[in-house]
C-alpha cells in the first residue's frame, strides 16, 4: 500500500505525541502504514506513507537517488548568483551537498494559505524558487537557502520521484500504486 498525504503546516510526521501536538494520526486512517522519510513540523507538501518496507526503503535510501522537488519561499529576491551556487551544491556544516536542480519560480495559483501566514515585511520582498534535491539530509532546503543568503520562508514538497501532489489540498490523502 502507498499513500499520499498533502502534509499540513505544525503538523508531526508521526503518530503519537506527548505533548498532544497535531500528527499523522489526525490526517491518515490507514492502520500499519508508517512515513517513507519525513517533513519537519514547519514544512508543508507530499509525504507518502507505506506499509511496504522495501518500498520505503527504495523511496528514502540516498543511494537510489530518488528525487525530492520543492517550492520554497525565501526571504528577499533571489539572485541568478544563488540559482547557480544551488545548482553546484553549497557547503554545509555537514560537508557539501550535491548539485540541485533549482530555477525561480512564482507563487503558484494552486497554493492553499498557511496558516499562520508566513510573517510579511513591507521593506524586504519575497521570492520563490524550485528545488529539486537527490539527497535528503535533515533541514536540507532550508540549510542551503540559508547558506546562499535567503532563509527559507515557506517550504512545500511538491513531488517525490513520480509522485506528485496533484491537487491533494491540505490534510488530504489519496491511494497510490506504487
Amino acid at each position: 500500500m502507498l499513500i499520499a498525504l498533502n502534509k499540513p503546516y505544525g503538523v508531526l510526521c508521526q503518530f503519537t505525541d506527548a505533548d498532544g501536538r497535531p500528527t499523522l494520526a489526525d490526517y491518515v486512517r490507514q492502520k500499519g502504514v508508517y512515513a517513507a522519510g519525513r517533513l519537519d513540523q514547519d514544512s508543508e507538501g507530499l509525504l507518502l506513507l507505506t506499509d511496504d518496507g522495501a518500498l520505503a526503503h527504495r523511496l528514502t535510501d540516498p543511494r537510489h537517488k530518488q528525487s525530492k522537488t520543492y517550492l520554497v519561499q525565501v526571504d528577499g529576491a533571489i539572485t541568478g548568483e544563488a540559482i547557480a551556487a544551488l545548482r553546484r551544491g553549497v557547503v554545509l556544516k555537514d560537508g557539501p551537498t550535491l548539485p540541485a536542480g533549482a530555477e525561480p519560480a512564482t507563487e503558484p495559483d494552486w497554493l492553499w494559505p498557511r496558516d499562520p501566514p508566513v510573517r510579511f515585511r513591507k521593506a524586504i520582498p519575497t521570492s520563490w524558487l524550485r528545488l529539486t534535491l537527490r539527497e535528503g539530509r535533515n533541514r536540507q532546503v532550508r540549510r542551503m537557502t540559508a547558506a546562499v543568503g535567503f532563509p527559507t520562508l515557506r517550504l512545500i514538497r511538491e513531488q517525490i520521484g513520480d509522485h506528485a501532489l496533484d491537487g491533494l489540498r491540505p490534510g488530504e490523502t489519496r491511494l497510490l500504486h506504487p
